[in-house]
């Protein structure tokens, strides 16, 4: 006899619906699983035997053959042990009626109750693409997958309780739609805390606001990181769509908070300088999103840069450019979304000092030079602002005046959202040259020639004077917008 389930696969940070053929035959008992299984799936006949057993059905004695379909996509994972468990019984007669236009998706325990997997959004989203409006999930991934609109999703905790709903002999419950929580507070510190350094902080005001790259060198102690971190209390939340397409890849990752999955907090991801290439970028033999995708729609902030892997830092170059990561592999190629603000902080040589006015420093020019070029000129090319923070400029007495996080904030958020109104929030960047007046785009091309900045460099410059024009509410780009973009400019062309 022959029987289908469905359920769905994980590819990069989206779900493929996937159905699940079982045939029970006369023949040598065994079970056979076929599609291009993983480990894991091969794995699920010893979970699958077990679970059933022990949930009072049987194994039929016969030849069991159960393929994945499509065929061609590579499955890993355990989320098929439900769907193909329930293949069996339906194809050896134990259950009959069954719905089969109900996605399932769960690993069994050997007892036969169900638990939760990475991925539940994007898969329960491929299952409703698929054209399925139910499926059942273990109740570890209820929140999850009822955050996707457009799908009934049942809790089911054994394989029990899934059959008697399958069957329709005990219906189970639909689970309420996951609310869109408010962005909690964070624990970032507050730009009060921050003492004096008003470039490096106007810098990371006009970072946040147009999504610009920033860069800041000083030696140590001199508050690039305490600055930097305020960064997570500064972003304005996330919109609806933004926030269940960053919930998906935080899903998939396996690192969403189960019970509210949907947050509207912008992400920030602080990795540390030991980190690889593929936890950064994203790929493995598995591919799953890293943190450049984890980062998507927030910020990338990267302390010591300088220590990192230097072909990390180079892997980041493509989806700075193109708001994506692509992974080519021998069996096809993947694009993981990875849109994000980077920040950097770095000593300016390998102890820390040069360039300080201390004259502590004792690195030779060669040992500072080799030391700077662990951070390519394609990568600094694409650095939008340059701060060089001095211990000079950090007073204790300027923290009576210094701005709160909250008012910064704002400013940023009023900005964002004339960015918006514009509808230039993902249009190319030189567009932001078309709206410049013949004087100021006269004054830009000035500075371009004395400074010899690249192409990339002028646009970006252009970009960074709008911002710089939007946080003060102005409707045109003035000459001294220019200026001051410039200002920050010119240290990366050095």
């Amino acid at each position: 006899m022959l029987a289908q389930t469905l359920s769905a696969s994980v590819l990069g940070v989206d779900g493929v619906p996937v159905r699940v053929e079982v045939d029970v035959a006369f023949g040598l008992p065994g079970l056979t699983i076929v599609g291009l299984p993983g480990s894991a799936v091969q794995e699920a006949r010893e979970r699958v035997r077990s679970a059933i057993r022990n949930s009072g059905y049987e194994i039929p004695a016969r030849r069991i053959t159960v393929n994945l379909a499509p065929a061609d996509l590579p499955k890993e994972g355990t989320g098929y042990d439900l769907a193909i468990a329930v293949g069996i019984l339906a194809a050896s007669g134990q259950i009959r009626d069954l719905d089969v236009e109900t996605g399932l998706l769960g690993e069994l325990a050997l007892d036969g109750s169900l638990r939760p997997i990475p991925g539940a959004m994007a898969l329960v989203a491929a299952i409703g693409e698929a054209g399925i409006h139910g499926v059942v999930v273990a109740p570890g991934n209820r929140w999850e997958a009822a955050a996707v609109r457009g799908v009934a999703v049942h809790a089911a905790e054994t394989l029990g309780q899934a059959i008697g709903h399958l069957s329709g002999a005990h219906p189970l419950p639909p689970i309420e739609p996951t609310p869109l929580s408010d962005a909690a507070p964070t624990d970032a510190p507050d730009l009060c805390e921050v003492a004096g350094q008003p470039l490096a902080r106007r810098a990371l005001e006009i970072a946040l606001a147009g999504g610009h790259n920033l860069g800041l060198v000083g030696p140590p102690g001199v508050g690039k990181t305490l600055l930097l971190r305020c960064a997570a209390g500064l972003l304005p939340p996330l919109c609806d769509d933004e926030a269940v397409e960053v919930s998906r890849i935080y899903s998939v990752a396996g690192l969403a908070d189960r019970r509210r999955p949907l947050t509207r907090r912008r992400p920030f991801r602080v990795p540390h300088h030991t980190i690889s290439t593929q936890a950064l970028v994203g790929g493995g033999p598995r591919v799953r999103p890293g943190e450049a995708s984890l980062a998507h729609r927030g910020v990338l902030f990267l302390d010591e840069a300088l220590q990192f892997r230097t072909d990390a830092l180079d892997a980041l170059r493509q989806p700075m450019e193109a708001g994506v990561v692509s992974i080519a592999r021998v069996d096809g190629a993947l694009q993981l979304p990875a849109r994000f603000t980077l920040l950097l902080a770095f000593n300016p040589c390998p102890c820390g000092w040069r360039n300080s006015g201390t004259g502590l420093c004792r690195c030779d020019d060669a040992v500072a030079r080799r030391y700077a070029m662990r951070l390519s000129a394609p990568m600094r090319d694409r650095i939008d602002l340059w701060v060089q923070m001095t211990p000079g400029a950090r007073r204790r007495t300027a923290l009576d005046g210094n701005e709160a996080s909250s008012a910064v904030a704002r400013r940023i958020a009023a900005a964002w959202q004339r960015r918006h109104d514009r509808r230039q929030v993902i249009r190319p960047v030189a567009a932001a040259q078309t709206s410049l007046q013949r004087k100021v785009a006269a004054e830009l091309e000035r500075s371009a020639r004395h400074y010899r900045l690249s192409a990339r460099r002028v646009d970006g410059t252009a970009r960074v004077a709008r911002t710089i024009a939007d946080l003060e509410g102005a409707g045109t780009v003035s000459v001294d917008h220019v200026r001051e973009a410039i200002g920050y400019r010119a240290r990366g062309a050095e």
